[in-house]
């Protein structure tokens, strides 16, 4: 059967579509989360949730903490879920004007949708509603809305798994619905400072070392973008040079390195650094009894580990269950992406990342297909039903 044929069954897809149409319209750019997280404090208490926010706000500069909503459930014995999503959004993300063209929702090419990541806020909300409007048997839910997942996973990074009672669940945060990842990179942060010497540009350029240049000739020997099957390479931001009329004695370049293996992700971080570094040393000036070199500071940190989930993990084999149920199949995949489940699964969570729909993320071309968001919030629905059925069934 066509994934996109399968009827709602209790999803409210009208519902869903306008929660979700709400929840774009609110901004909420990294560290700025605040009126979407009181948003959904106020679902999460209306479903009957225990709510808290946590001081992740204050430990990044933002102006709000990740969500934390305690469902109690109803099934004794059954195993507590956890369900993630984050609130955040990047930029160009304020102002979002929601088209909606048939079934397909996309912006009007100012600004990115925001359905990265409020398809998997709206999903897990209309899933909860539907289980309390149905009394359907249900285990201890703990949901995750988290903050800054765009700015390094940080909010994740802040969050204390202590206080969720759930060791497994779901994070819902990816692009094609049908998908589990189960399996991301590790990725390093890279931020390289390159000195030079400044110089007037007109009166004595030959006095100067071209920090912009030097790092050019570094990038230039770099392998960048896809360097295999298990490894990316970026630099992004580039910063540097006063004025059009002195030679720059600083530029600071930004990027990173993804990899499935830790060995070529330390070797693709080497090979950067040392481009920079054997650039630098080919630049040598001596005047006025003094010898001149370009240099090159390297900051170089973890941003996240591996993601590695098992085929023979229950929360994975849940997932296979519920979607046979139905009728429908939801392929293991690796992705080049790094999520808040990488995050949680280093804390020692055992968390996958379900699709929920969202198309050309990160672009003003983002767009999403209702179907396939309705198609998702089923699946979530089956989940939460079948892991509190396992314990009905045992009894």
């Amino acid at each position: 059967m066509n994934q996109t044929e399968i009827r709602a069954g209790l999803i409210n897809q009208e519902r869903l579509k306008n929660f979700l149409i709400e929840l774009i319209k609110i901004d909420s750019l990294s560290r700025k989360e605040y009126d979407v997280a009181m948003r959904l404090k106020r679902e999460m208490e209306e479903l009957g949730a225990t709510v808290a926010i946590d001081d992740a706000g204050e430990k990044v500069g933002g102006n709000v903490g990740n969500l934390i909503a305690h469902f109690p459930g109803n099934v004794a014995g059954a195993e507590p879920l956890l369900l993630s999503a984050h609130m955040d959004t990047v930029v160009p993300g304020e102002g979002i004007v929601p088209i909606l063209d048939g079934d397909i929702l996309r912006t009007d090419g100012r600004t990115v949708l925001g359905g990265d990541d409020k398809s998997g806020v709206a999903i897990i909300c209309e899933a909860l509603r539907v289980i309390k409007e149905n009394r359907i048997p249900c285990s201890a839910v703990d949901v995750v809305f988290t903050i800054c997942e765009e700015a390094g996973l940080i909010g994740a990074k802040c969050l204390d798994v202590s206080r969720l009672r759930a060791r497994t669940g779901l994070v819902l945060d990816s692009d094609s619905v049908g998908f589990l990842f189960t399996k991301a990179p590790a990725a390093n942060r890279m931020e390289f400072r390159v000195h030079g010497l400044e110089a007037h540009a007109g009166m004595c350029p030959e006095k100067g070392i071209n920090a912009i240049k030097v790092a050019a000739d570094g990038i230039a020997q770099m392998r960048l973008g896809r360097i295999d099957h298990e490894t990316t390479a970026n630099i992004g931001v580039i910063e540097g040079g006063m004025a059009v009329n002195i030679v720059p004695n600083q530029v600071v370049l930004r990027g990173g390195a993804r990899s499935h293996s830790e060995e070529k992700l330390e070797r693709q971080t080497e090979h950067m650094k040392r481009c920079l570094e054997e650039a630098a040393a080919r630049y040598v000036l001596e005047f006025d009894g003094k010898r001149h070199l370009a240099r090159v500071e390297a900051k170089i940190e973890r941003d996240y580990e591996r993601m590695d989930v098992p085929e023979s993990a229950p929360i994975v084999q849940l997932v296979h269950a519920a979607a046979k149920n139905l009728r429908l199949e939801v392929k293991t995949l690796a992705t080049g992406l790094g999520c808040d489940a990488n995050v949680l699964n280093q804390k020692g969570l055992v968390v996958a990342n379900l699709s929920t729909g969202m198309r050309e993320i990160h672009t003003v071309r983002e767009w999403l297909d209702l179907k396939d968001l309705n198609l998702s919030a089923q699946i979530v629905l089956e989940i939460v039903k079948l892991n509190a059925a396992e314990k009905i069934n045992e009894a």
